[in-house]
């Protein structure tokens, strides 16, 4: 199988890293793929700079990937993932289960808040766009929120109503907001991309 690996370029040895791997399994191999996942995520714990996963499974007979995400403390641990004996020896594992190359993707920082148009071939956003969209966004939000959260609940303590507004402002943003912005501002948060 090959994989192809982005070099992460400019980032801040500080900042988390999202690797994001979508993989098509082969009809009927379901289970044993699932009891491989199970496997590579727990031994993954034991990796330096491992952070956690996520899979997303698709739908029965949705012909969609199986989505991985898989998080990191910063780029030198997902290099350290990326040379790793584990991984080699899982990705020979999974080939007879899975159908064409895995697609891997690195995110870091904002990125990952912010999905590329569909379409779009070259997807690099402009990180001072997306930091000026997420000030005003993080802004409105603890404004208005913040606000209304404090007058309703006003005789909790400080830090629970801080945790309720934190809590609805990032469900709020993660299911809601910020998909519907990243298709409304796409022309300005991917200033250089082509669609085919």
């Amino acid at each position: 199988m090959v994989i192809e690996s982005q070099e992460l370029k400019g980032t801040n040895k500080a900042e988390p890293v999202t690797l994001i791997i979508k993989r098509h399994v082969k009809s009927g191999h379901e289970g044993r793929y699932e009891e491989w996942l199970q496997r590579f995520q727990s031994e993954a714990r034991s990796l330096g700079g491992y952070l956690g996963v996520t899979t997303q499974r698709p739908a029965q007979s949705s012909g969609q990937p199986y989505v991985s995400i898989i998080r990191f403390d910063g780029p030198e641990s997902l290099r350290a993932f990326e040379s790793s004996e584990l991984r080699e020896r899982y990705l020979a594992e999974v080939a007879p289960h899975v159908q064409g190359d895995a697609i891997w993707e690195s995110m870091t920082g904002l990125e990952f808040w912010f999905s590329p148009p569909p379409g779009t071939v070259v997807a690099q956003p402009s990180r001072h766009r997306m930091a000026v969209v997420m000030i005003a966004v993080v802004f409105l939000l603890v404004l208005s929120i913040g606000s209304l959260v404090g007058s309703v609940l006003a005789d909790w303590p400080y830090p629970i109503r801080l945790l309720v507004t934190i809590t609805i402002e990032v469900v709020f943003m993660t299911y809601w907001l910020m998909p519907r912005l990243t298709r409304w501002l796409a022309q300005w948060i991917y200033p250089g991309k082509r669609t085919t």
